[in-house]
């Protein structure tokens, strides 16, 4: 058994580092790939930038938010609405901690998505 750890330690000394270099390596290729198709399209790759996301912070923080708040609310309901159900059954209901987080998390995302409606519709009637 011992043999079979050491041979794992020593295939994953060699194999992480030549991970490693390969996704730089890919990353950098690509990147520089990137540039020379620009230049041949005559853009000029200094003067690029890409296209930020005002609403990306916002998104994530509704939905940890409600991802949060369907994690508390699936330990309320488990510790004091089901709370006779597991004691006779080890499992608990680890379903309704997968359903709460999936709910609120999307319902995060959704008021995410009425918010930036809400602000490109403002903003897209002053220009007219």
């Amino acid at each position: 058994m011992d043999d079979h750890v050491r041979e794992l330690g020593v295939m994953v000394a060699i194999l992480v580092p030549i991970a490693m270099f390969a996704m730089i390596f890919g990353i950098v290729y690509l990147a520089k790939r990137e540039r020379m198709a620009m230049i041949e399209r005559g853009m000029d790759p200094r003067r690029y930038k890409p296209q930020s996301a005002p609403f990306q912070n916002l998104k994530w923080g509704l939905l940890f938010i409600g991802a949060g708040v369907g994690l508390f609310l699936a330990y309320l309901l488990d510790h004091t609405l089901f709370s006779k159900i597991s004691e006779r059954d080890d499992s608990g209901n680890v379903a309704i901690y997968f359903a709460l987080i999936a709910i609120f998390g999307g319902l995060g995302l959704f008021l995410s998505y009425l918010i930036e409606k809400k602000h490109n519709d403002k903003e897209g009637g002053k220009g007219e």
